[in-house]
């Protein structure tokens, strides 16, 4: 997989020198992204440079092919997604600035003193003046991180932190990272029953399955409160909406196809059970592992085996984690085909087209962050105590509804999709009876 690495470079201020770099660069095998200018003085120059190479010994060989440039010379060079995780990606910031002494009486002593008495009299005012009815856990064990498996919570803080960016920047809601430290179901349980009085909803993240199942059982069961994991139900969410949007492109509809899962884990779950939930006419789906067939069978998730699925399903969708897995052989013609296994999918998209598929995509192109911003906002903003399917497949309609013609899903990046979904997410826990809007936050 191709990495950036950024080089601050030290080169001669004069004409024709930047493209002396740019050569030694491209000797290298070197592809230049970004060039900023950091500094121009008199005799020389600094830039900051960005380039994509195949690994970490191609980006020292082109440092040893840049130092020996005459006048040239590279003052630190830098894997930019090391460079952009330095003092990690999450502080803990204060809404309320405190200047003046009237401030800390209204904001600490004595002021707090009636917010705390305010909420234990009425416990439905922490959705208001607290953080709680704004803010989610994102709890983890790290025990299935996407693409690198069982790594442990400590060096899962990575993603975690990613995620609560994302909830910060795509929806206003405060998300903190909660690292648990066990593969125990009962102690992860427990610590999560603990810990969720902070928290207006807990999202469980990067859970390895079949205990990621139980866990959010038995947590939905015991909070009041909103509680999803997103490998599952996110994923299935973005997944359910890129296939809405592939079969308007196929000319197809859900309603009358037969849908095709390969893969029971905790995503390929999630996907075939919401597409079921969605109409799909039929879903079949396979998995070497016959600990996921019971769940799906009670489900109406008809077992078989790949070849079966390819031959049978119009839309199919493959969340194995295994490259290169559907043989070109298998695909049919008109067939849609998501398959989703990053950073390299069980069929390139061009081989699958070439082999007959009306449709194809990757995994780059099916991302959860557009899904579970505007699902924990809307749920917030209705006071749900749970995600229910209606709300789920809203928040997917939503998605596929914003997506342009060229496109199979929206820009994840774009804040206006996001209050889209948390709108119709808010609108369906009304309409279907689970919202709570006593326990709603007014600021939020």
């Amino acid at each position: 997989m191709p990495l950036d690495y950024t080089y601050r470079v030290r080169q001669p201020h004069r004409t024709g020198q930047l493209a002396t770099v740019a050569g030694a660069i491209a000797e290298g095998g070197g592809l230049i992204g970004d060039v900023t200018t950091i500094n121009v003085g008199r005799d020389s120059s600094i830039r900051e440079i960005t380039l994509a190479v195949e690994d970490h010994g191609q980006a020292e060989r082109i440092v040893d092919l840049l130092n020996d440039l005459e006048g040239v010379e590279v003052i630190w060079s830098r894997d930019r997604a090391l460079l952009r995780h330095e003092g990690g990606k999450l502080v803990i910031g204060s809404t309320r600035p405190v200047r003046t002494v009237q401030d800390m009486r209204d904001v600490y002593t004595p002021g707090v003193a009636r917010a705390c008495v305010a909420i234990s009299e009425d416990p439905s005012l922490a959705g208001d003046l607290t953080m709680i009815g704004r803010s989610v856990a994102i709890c983890t064990n790290g025990t299935r991180v996407l693409g690198l498996g069982d790594i442990g919570p400590v060096p899962s803080m990575p993603v975690m932190e990613g995620k609560a960016v994302f909830y910060h920047q795509l929806a206003n809601v405060s998300a903190m990272p909660i690292l648990i430290d066990t593969k125990d179901v009962d102690e992860f349980v427990e610590t999560v029953v603990r810990i969720s009085p902070t928290f207006g909803g807990i999202h469980l993240e990067d859970i390895s399955a079949p205990e990621c199942f139980e866990i959010e059982r038995r947590l939905i069961e015991r909070l009041s409160k909103p509680v999803m994991h997103d490998d599952v139900h996110g994923t299935a969410v973005v997944t359910l909406a890129a296939a809405l949007v592939a079969c308007r492109h196929a000319g197809l509809t859900l309603e009358e196809e037969v849908v095709g899962q390969i893969g029971l884990g905790a995503a390929g779950y999630g996907i075939a059970s919401l597409m079921a939930d969605a109409g799909a006419r039929r879903v079949i789906a396979s998995d070497p592992n016959s600990l996921s067939h019971d769940r799906a069978r009670q489900k109406g998730i008809e077992i078989s085996d790949i070849e079966t699925v390819m031959a049978e399903a119009d839309v199919v969708v493959a969340t194995t984690g295994k490259p290169g897995l559907i043989d070109p052989a298998l695909v049919r013609e008109g067939q849609v085909i998501l398959a989703l296994t990053n950073p390299y999918p069980e069929i390139e998209p061009d081989r699958a087209i070439e082999a007959g598929a009306a449709f194809a995509a990757d995994g780059t192109s099916v991302n959860n962050v557009l899904g579970y911003p505007g699902i924990f906002r809307g749920a917030l903003l209705s006071g749900a105590e749970e995600i229910t399917l209606e709300m789920k497949l809203a928040a997917a309609g939503a998605i596929a509804d914003l997506t342009r013609e060229s496109e199979l899903v929206p820009d994840a990046l774009d804040p206006e999709v996001h209050e889209r979904v948390a709108t119709v997410v808010r609108d369906a826990a009304i309409e279907g009876g689970a919202a709570h809007m006593d326990k709603a936050p007014t600021g939020l």
